[in-house]
């Protein structure tokens, strides 16, 4: 399950990019990777950890900012499209070519 995070925060005086800092440096120190700015994502292992990471972001958000969207997006954990990823990251294997010189006499 991964959860994104889209945020919008004012950022006009001193308080607010103080505010904007502690929110960002929160959301890194939590094991979130930004995926651009303003936009976070993070795995959650399962439904229960992704209710607990998602109060843990609303209660640490700043008070004059909007938290856009808690996005929780499941993935498929089938071995099928896993052994498809894999099978795709594997390296051809080159054939060697036989050259036939052509010799002129």
């Amino acid at each position: 399950m991964r959860i994104i995070v889209m945020f919008d925060l004012p950022t006009i005086n001193e308080k607010d990019l103080k505010n904007y800092r502690i929110f960002r440096k929160f959301l890194i120190k939590n094991g979130f990777m930004m995926m651009q700015e303003s936009v976070y994502s993070k795995i959650a292992l399962n439904q229960s950890m992704a209710t607990l990471i998602a109060n843990k972001v609303r209660e640490n958000k700043p008070p004059k900012g909007l938290v856009l969207s808690l996005i929780h997006i499941s993935e498929p954990t089938r071995q099928a499209e896993i052994s498809y990823a894999v099978f795709c990251l594997k390296k051809k294997r080159q054939r060697k070519k036989k050259i036939k010189k052509n010799r002129m006499t």
